[in-house]
């Protein structure tokens, strides 16, 4: 089946397929560990955890779409974070000491297995709402210095690439079109000509609640982030934008989505024209959600339920900001982050 150019090839692309078997084998012959091995899930990638005596490992091998330096960039990503405090995976290396084995079915990686509760299973809460704006300030800032010739790799889950989902708001189920087309029409209209002058960074660009762990005694302590995949180089606000939009309360949507940001803004401070855009930029993730796993589903409906795990939320999202004033929105977040940067 053609896919629609959007998504590129990426994306439209199956996940890679491997026995457990064969994928231990790989794991000895390649790395000198042996285990029992889980099958995870994953979008793109094939991902095995390794429970060993001593502990838990992820062997990763890349989707044969995925460009090498795409793949290497988020190895060298994992590596800088090394030594930065945060608790995200390490990376092993292999016998010949190698960060990563290339093969005929991909590239081949493995990196520490992280314990914890994830995060989608844990009880919500305004303190774990504000952990999560901390920790993915402070993740955007220790990676404020990183660099990489492949960080402007395009990517449709860029918020900044929002423009490009309009092929696939057919798949949008029909009662969301008429916002999904009304929050296009606004992001190419007021975010699109704003985001090139504003901070631009490589950023995760994923902390959804599949992508965190939490502390197992203290939900609202986060103790690990998960999936450098979907990085990119892009405004600084779409990597707040797309955490919060994980985090908001339909009860009480732009209450909470300011307080993520203010959580965020403490660790990590925003000028004024990105915080007055993060509502628009969280609508746009919310969308970006919709649109594209409801395209994928469709076309791969063995990972169905992985990949629409993240729809409901969006849609609870869209429609909760649906009746909230623009400007109300946009001054709410200025003032809010403003007060938590100010002297």
């Amino acid at each position: 089946m053609d896919e629609p150019a959007p998504l590129g090839g990426l994306l439209a692309a199956a996940p890679p397929e491997m026995t457990e078997a064969e994928a231990a084998r790989l794991a000895e012959r390649y790395f000198g560990v042996t285990g029992t091995l889980r099958r995870l899930t994953s979008e793109r990638d094939l991902n095995f955890h390794i429970a060993t005596g001593a502990g838990g490992y992820v062997l990763k091998l890349a989707n044969r779409a995925e460009p090498a330096a795409v793949t290497d960039f988020q190895t060298r990503a994992l590596i800088h974070l090394e030594g930065k405090g945060l608790p995200v995976p390490q990376v092993i290396r292999s016998r010949d000491g190698a960060t990563g084995v290339d093969l005929p079915e991909g590239h081949l990686r493995l990196l520490t297995y992280l314990e914890g509760a994830p995060l989608h299973l844990t009880p919500r809460s305004a303190a774990q709402r504000r952990a999560m704006g901390q920790i993915a300030a402070r993740l955007a800032l220790a990676m404020a210095d990183f660099s990489h010739p492949a960080a402007d790799h395009v990517l449709q889950w860029d918020i900044r690439q929002a423009s490009g989902l309009r092929p696939l708001l057919p798949d949008v189920p029909a009662d969301l079109r008429p916002m999904a087309e009304a929050t296009l029409d606004e992001f190419e209209a007021t975010a699109a000509p704003a985001l090139p002058g504003l901070r631009w960074q490589v950023v995760h660009n994923d902390l959804n609640p599949h992508n965190v762990l939490a502390d197992p005694a203290d939900a609202d302590r986060i103790a690990g982030i998960l999936d450098f995949g979907d990085m990119v180089r892009t405004a600084l606000v779409c990597d707040l934008a797309v955490a919060a939009s994980y985090q908001v309360d339909p009860v009480a949507p732009l209450a909470s989505l300011a307080e993520f940001a203010a959580a965020w803004a403490a660790e990590y401070p925003l000028l004024p024209q990105e915080a007055r855009l993060i509502p628009l930029l969280t609508r746009c993730r919310w969308l970006t959600t919709l649109a594209i796993a409801s395209h994928r589903a469709a076309r791969w409906p063995e990972n169905a339920p992985y990949i629409l795990r993240n729809v409901p939320a969006a849609r609870a999202g869209l429609t909760a900001f649906a009746g909230i004033p623009r400007e109300l929105a946009a001054e709410t977040l200025a003032q809010a982050c403003q007060e938590r940067t100010a002297p």
